[in-house]
């Protein structure tokens, strides 16, 4: 399933699944851990104390035009996992009409905590990609979610990128956002991204909330009327993105 033919290039549509619990010790556990190339997920042989571990690893070039991904995250009552990314994901044009689709479907069970951080997408030229990202919490869950788009390599225009982010709570919304990019005289505008090549964004639920918005040099911290925050940043280069990020993080 999802492996792509030595002949050429062909649409993949492929599905990896996370499932993390607590077992009889209190120890969490992975249940179930089911990679689909392109999509491998790797444990951690020493985990974190007190959390399962896995990485997010890209076994072949994905996203192309055409392809159907989907990760799926369900973190049992209590238990804790950890998700980070190992490489960049580079979305390409490919050989074949349509865009490329990405989808992540998240839930935390009652007590369970969940830290999403995979390493940057970057949305190269002519390349039209699709990312959404749906997340089903319990009221007392731990969320945190982080997300790095770069339009374009070094010299190269971006390609086209649509996003969706719908963030629920025992059922009732917290957070629903879109964000279309890859318009060149849109992006160029300050009410988009000002011409700025890499966009940072951060939910977090399930933490101490920042009493009121504060924010520095092309970022901001916001609180959300239903609960929880988020972070973004905007910024010329990666390094640039990653230390506003920090400044933002310690200005709460």
């Amino acid at each position: 399933m999802g492996q792509r033919a030595t002949g050429g290039p062909k649409r993949v549509k492929a599905e990896a699944y996370v499932h993390a619990e607590l077992d009889a010790s209190g120890r969490t556990i992975l249940r179930t851990l089911r990679s689909a190339a392109p999509i491998t997920l790797l444990p951690r042989r020493r985990p974190e104390s007190g959390a399962a571990v896995v990485h997010l690893v890209g076994s072949g070039a994905a996203p192309l035009g055409g392809d159907d991904l989907t990760v799926t995250v369900r973190v049992g009552p209590g238990a804790r996992l950890r998700i980070r990314g190992v490489a960049a994901s580079v979305a390409l044009p490919g050989q074949h009409a349509g865009c490329s689709r990405t989808r992540l479907r998240l839930q935390v069970e009652a007590g369970g905590e969940l830290d999403y951080q995979p390493e940057p997408t970057v949305v190269t030229a002519r390349a039209h990609h699709q990312a959404e990202v749906v997340a089903d919490l319990a009221g007392d869950a731990r969320l945190r979610l982080a997300d790095t788009v770069v339009l374009g390599r070094a010299g190269e225009a971006s390609g086209r990128l649509d996003t969706s982010l719908r963030v629920r709570r025992d059922g009732q919304p917290m957070l629903h956002q879109e964000i279309a990019l890859g318009d060149p005289v849109l992006d160029a505008s300050v009410a988009v991204v000002a011409g700025r090549r890499v966009l940072v964004t951060e939910f977090r639920c399930g933490e101490n909330d920042p009493v009121e918005a504060v924010s520095g040099d092309w970022w901001s911290l916001v609180p959300l009327a239903a609960g929880g925050s988020l972070l973004t940043v905007l910024a010329p280069d990666a390094i640039t993105a990653a230390r506003c990020a920090n400044e933002a993080r310690q200005s709460t």
